[in-house]
């Protein structure tokens, strides 16, 4: 038996020594990656920084011109509000002066109908006492 003993001693060493050999090969590739993995992310960090530089600018200028945005619609809103204040206050006063005139001329035309109405009750044909007379029995 002790024939086969070095036998099986005999494979037992050259599993052991494949399997070491095969762990030594996946570290060398494991190693070899990570140099990869490592020169590829370098590469695309030195390529991404004009990018992102780029897209600092964009967004720095993005933000000056809502500002800018903001300030133009807050001057805007003032304007308009100033606007509608300063048509309101003409309005007002075209209003005033529209009822002013439209009172001054209903004023004159009452005194010409009372001029009239006067006239007419002292046509051609009547004196002043039946005029008197017809006021007298008019109740």
């Amino acid at each position: 038996m002790n024939d086969w003993a070095g036998l099986f001693l005999g494979v037992i060493a050259l599993a052991t020594l494949a399997t070491a050999v095969v762990q030594i090969a996946v570290i060398i590739a494991a190693g070899r990656l990570a140099r990869r993995i490592e020169r590829l992310t370098d590469r695309v960090e030195q390529e991404m920084k004009p990018m992102v530089g780029h897209l600092h600018a964009v967004s720095r200028d993005a933000s000056r011109v809502s500002s800018l945005a903001t300030a133009q619609a807050e001057r805007l809103d003032r304007a308009l509000g100033d606007m509608g204040g300063r048509l309101n206050e003409a309005l007002s006063a075209l209003q005033a002066s529209a009822a002013g005139t439209a009172r001054e001329g209903a004023a004159v035309l009452s005194g010409i109908r009372a001029t009239l109405a006067a006239l007419k009750d002292r046509g051609p044909g009547r004196s002043r006492s039946q005029a008197e007379e017809e006021d007298a029995l008019f109740i």
